[in-house]
């Protein structure tokens, strides 16, 4: 069987092939349900008690942040016992340790005179008896999810030593029937704000670095074409609508220019193009399928899928152009490569024995570990952080999102309610907004 995405050349052709005639019935729903399965090398145990107040809150900060921890697959939540506590409290540590918890989140939710919610939180070293700190947001009730995610942050890298990512933000397409959205979510997939309507096919979101805008592909015009979406105000710049097709836009590191594959010389070949657009300048010189580029984050390189030798395989070159080398060498056919943000993991699908799956090379010993059981994957993106990778499958017969550790070992579900859920990415880290 075939996955939904393969190589972007033959995606752009089986749409136009088909008459875009794939089926899809029910209709999609913006909001996911969680779940974990697999079990973590390390996990944390963490107590999250029940933040007083939150009963009467239209979100529960506590439950929130407790999935976050649990999906990163670094911690293991522990029932609270329905003990409720707030900042100001001071935990009987002896219980808690009895528990197995090493570490405690207790916090509050009030209700403001001009409408706002006061949220307060602290968290505790239950081992050692010790206060970790704590913060307190007056948020308005639209936000309430986002500082949730932000206290999860702030308990992930205090414990940890490294960036939490729960507040940052997915972007992914759906289909229903002949309706096509590009969303803008949470990084847990709820909270999803339609971006973009079609009657046409939407494909290939990509963030730009800074997390302002998001470039796509769509066929309003009736063939494929690259826009910028500005995600802040919904405005949005076409980017390339040169003859032939445009397709598979990437940011460089510094969002100042995207690659992109071109078909306007014949062929589909690999170009960079400004961001703030002009003419296009050619990357290398083939007769090949050169598509789906992939800056590294330092800038310098360019990893593409091209069937120069056969079949598709990941190769490489400077991001100026020049003499590709091969990557991908076990297995006739992979594709969509990602970089993780420290440049040492290349994740990419990879077709074993008819399935496709998620495989994570480390490009420096060449080790390779096939991280999902899944055979219908496609699209891996990391998280900013570089500890979790998304991608979209079939699981069960249907359409989700999962995240997955870089072991494999840890993945988490985002279970879209029915219709066609693809393409995924993540986007980078967001700055503080309160």
């Amino acid at each position: 069987m075939k996955p939904r995405r393969i190589l972007d050349y033959y995606k752009l052709l089986r749409l136009i092939l088909t008459g875009l005639a794939l089926l899809v019935t029910g209709a999609v729903h913006a909001q996911f349900r969680v779940d974990v399965s697999g079990v973590g090398m390390r996990q944390l145990p963490i107590a999250v008690a029940p933040f007083r107040g939150e009963d009467a809150s239209p979100q529960k900060p506590g439950g929130i942040v407790q999935a976050d921890l649990e999906r990163s697959g670094q911690f293991v939540g522990l029932p609270a016992g329905g003990v409720v506590l707030d900042e100001l409290s001071r935990p009987d540590f002896t219980v808690w340790r009895q528990k197995g918890a090493d570490s405690l989140l207790t916090g509050s939710v009030t209700r403001l005179l001009d409408g706002r919610f006061d949220v307060r939180f602290r968290l505790w070293d239950a081992v050692r008896g010790l206060d970790l700190g704590g913060q307190s947001y007056a948020v308005t009730q639209p936000d309430l999810r986002l500082v949730s995610h932000r206290i999860s942050d702030f308990v992930y890298e205090k414990l940890t030593g490294e960036k939490g990512i729960f507040s940052t933000r997915i972007a992914y397409v759906t289909r229903s029937g002949q309706r096509y959205q590009l969303w803008v979510a949470d990084s847990d997939g709820e909270n999803a704000q339609s971006a973009l309507t079609s009657g046409e096919p939407i494909i290939s979101p990509a963030w730009s670095p800074d997390g302002t805008q998001l470039a796509y592909v769509s066929f309003e015009s009736r063939k494929p074409v690259v826009y910028t979406h500005d995600v802040g105000t919904g405005k949005r710049r076409l980017l390339a609508n040169f003859r032939g097709s445009n397709s598979a836009p990437a940011w460089s590191a510094d969002g100042q220019t995207l690659a992109m594959t071109l078909s306007r010389d014949g062929g589909s070949q690999l170009f960079a193009l400004s961001a703030a657009g002009g003419e296009p300048r050619r990357l290398g010189q083939s007769s090949s399928i050169d598509t789906e580029p992939a800056y590294t984050p330092d800038g310098k390189h360019i990893f593409f899928v091209s069937d120069r030798g056969g079949g598709p395989q990941i190769y490489k070159m400077v991001a100026t152009g020049g003499q590709p080398e091969r990557v991908t060498f076990t297995g006739s056919y992979n594709i969509s490569p990602a970089i993780s943000p420290d440049g040492r993991w290349l994740a990419y699908i990879a077709r074993m024995n008819g399935a496709f799956r998620v495989n994570l090379l480390e490009l420096a010993s060449g080790a390779i570990t096939v991280l999902t059981e899944t055979s219908a994957d496609e699209s891996p993106s990391f998280s900013p952080n570089g500890r979790l990778i998304i991608y979209a499958t079939q699981l069960d017969g249907r359409e989700a999102l999962m995240t997955t550790t870089l072991d494999g070992r840890f993945k988490a579900k985002l279970n879209g309610q029915s219709g066609d859920i693809r393409e995924p990415h993540w986007g980078p880290f967001q700055k503080q907004q309160f």
